[in-house]
């Protein structure tokens, strides 16, 4: 057992070449990520180092939490742009947003468009205490209104791992799901890893994102992963290319 765990690959090591990673928090000093241009330098460079070579950021959008918009978002990323660019690096990065399923996100999505990750697919998440009280309802009014949710980070929702029928039930009204990649090395926790693999297994996963926010994020892709077979897992990062940019 101890030899078979030996020879897990690293995470880093699994990332294809020219990788769109979708979700991160790298826009500084706008939610929980990167506080600093600094910061996100450092990050955007780790990133690359893993083979990552474009960019869908994804700052929260939370009511009365990160209160961010639409338009102070797409600012700060033009901005990160020249930044960027100035310090030496020129790739595709592009900003789109992790809204918080609740009232207040209908009413964006009711009045206004969204930041997409691209075209109509927009990155969604729940609260980790519980799921909104109307979910199916939001879900369906926001198909409705033209969009496709991408759910944020699934395995990280307690709450479901008890009633796996729920995973299903979101796949069944058009939920795509998106795994956080730290969680095949245990960074959430065993019990988070083991229903990501059970997630992976299962073939519900459709995307991947790093979900990166900070510096100890980038170390855990030096970690080996606790998945028993990764051939899933590679598959499903390919999926990512679907958002390339020429």
């Amino acid at each position: 057992m101890f030899l078979f765990f030996k020879n897990r690959p690293v995470l880093k090591d699994l990332i294809p070449s020219n990788h769109v990673d979708i979700h991160s928090h790298l826009l500084p000093g706008i939610d929980d990520g990167a506080r600093t241009f600094e910061q996100t330098f450092e990050l955007i460079q780790a990133l690359q180092g893993f083979g990552i070579s474009q960019f869908v950021t994804t700052p929260h959008i939370m009511h009365q939490v990160w209160d961010n918009t639409k338009e102070s978002i797409q600012v700060l990323k033009d901005q990160t742009i020249l930044e960027l660019e100035k310090n030496g690096i020129k790739i595709p990065f592009r900003a789109a947003s992790e809204y918080l399923m609740d009232n207040q996100f209908v009413k964006l999505f009711q009045t206004g468009e969204l930041l997409t990750l691209k075209d109509n697919y927009v990155l969604v998440e729940m609260s980790y205490m519980n799921p909104p009280m109307q979910l199916y309802n939001i879900l369906f009014d926001l198909q409705v209104a033209g969009y496709i949710p991408v759910l944020a980070h699934p395995e990280r929702y307690i709450f479901y791992h008890n009633n796996f029928d729920e995973y299903a039930k979101l796949k069944r009204v058009g939920c795509l799901f998106q795994l956080n990649l730290l969680a095949v090395v245990g960074y959430y926790g065993e019990s988070i890893a083991k229903i990501a693999e059970q997630l992976l297994r299962k073939g519900m996963y459709d995307f991947v994102g790093s979900d990166v926010h900070h510096s100890k994020h980038i170390a855990s892709f030096e970690e080996k992963v606790k998945l028993k077979e990764v051939s899933a897992l590679k598959e499903v990062m390919l999926n990512n290319q679907f958002f390339r940019i020429e």
